[in-house]
């Protein structure tokens, strides 16, 4: 399995990311470390996580994922074999998006201590925050770096002209600056990360781990219309996919994922990954089964033809 750069700093990762999303909300306990322990044996050892999953839960309040973590990695004694992102700035009580110093500062000391660790591999900020000036942000994650407490920096779900500000300010100032962006993107939904973003990021050498990869779970084929995916806990997610566009993605994964003998994720996965700009796809499983996507993934080689199919199909207008 080829490991990937991430940014320009000399971290490599898995060309496949874990979503801790799932750990305490749709995944267990005992179900996590089943994941967590089968997911480092075959190599996948880039978990990524935030302080606010999975605060949307009924009864939760966030943390829960990072919380499950920090146990698995106590008991298994493999901190320095994992590379583990969380992230900061989403509502976790305080009401709205925040990245500022006094935010921060309290936020990665609880992120630390539910970890059980002294340092995060990568901390994103989770949302740009209108409010607070890049500088002041950046002045602080530069300062956890300082402490030891971060060692790389990474955005999500920025606008494009605020994560070019942000490198700016970064290299003007001389402040770590972000090595990974974070958007949604996946055969349903190109269009916010194409184009103008994915030029910068891969002008800038900015790493790409694009989230919702399966689309919530619509990608794998597991809900055949509508009506099936009532009740589930995404639901929500994935009622908006159910379109003439998704049915024709749909019908283009089943077909390949039947030439190649192998399952749509894996496929959905694949496609992704031969994504010019993409560094490591984020994806999530709730059963060790749903593993086998990610092991099929890095060994397929999608020709020519079947990738123009999936662009094609993913291209429609509803």
């Amino acid at each position: 399995m080829e490991l990937k750069k991430l940014g320009k700093t000399k971290l490599e990762i898995p060309p496949i990311a874990f979503g801790g999303n799932v750990f305490g909300w749709t995944a267990d306990e005992k179900m996590s470390f089943k994941l967590l322990d089968e997911l480092v044996e075959k190599g996948f050892n880039f978990i990524d996580t935030a302080n606010v999953y999975s605060r949307w839960a009924e009864g939760h309040s966030g943390g829960e994922s990072e919380a499950l973590i920090g146990k698995w990695m106590k008991e298994r004694g493999n901190r320095d074999k994992m590379i583990i992102a969380t992230k900061v700035g989403m509502d976790v009580g305080q009401g709205h998006v925040d990245l500022s110093p006094d935010h921060i500062l309290e936020q990665i000391d609880k992120s630390l201590d539910r970890l059980k660790t002294d340092y995060v591999d990568v901390y994103f900020s989770h949302k740009h925050d209108d409010d607070t000036p890049i500088e002041k942000t950046l002045a602080t994650y530069n300062q956890l770096v300082d402490e030891g407490k971060v060692r790389f920096l990474g955005a999500s779900n920025f606008p494009l002209a605020d994560l070019r500000e942000s490198i700016e300010v970064s290299k003007n100032k001389g402040l770590p600056r972000y090595e990974v962006y974070q958007p949604e993107y996946n055969l349903m939904r190109r269009d916010a990360f194409e184009g103008e973003y994915r030029k910068f990021c891969m002008e800038n050498e900015i790493s790409v781990t694009s989230y919702f990869t399966l689309a919530s779970g619509f990608l794998t084929g597991k809900y055949g219309a509508k009506e099936e995916a009532e009740g589930h806990a995404r639901e929500g997610f994935v009622n908006k996919f159910f379109t003439e566009k998704g049915e024709k993605v749909l019908q283009a994964l089943k077909e390949i994922a039947q030439e190649h003998n192998t399952s749509q994720a894996a496929i959905a996965l694949a496609w992704t990954m031969a994504q010019p700009g993409i560094t490591a796809p984020i994806a999530s499983a709730t059963k060790p089964e749903h593993l086998q996507a990610f092991y099929q993934a890095v060994q397929i080689d999608l020709n020519d033809e079947q990738l123009e199919r999936l662009d094609e199909a993913s291209s429609a207008t509803d």
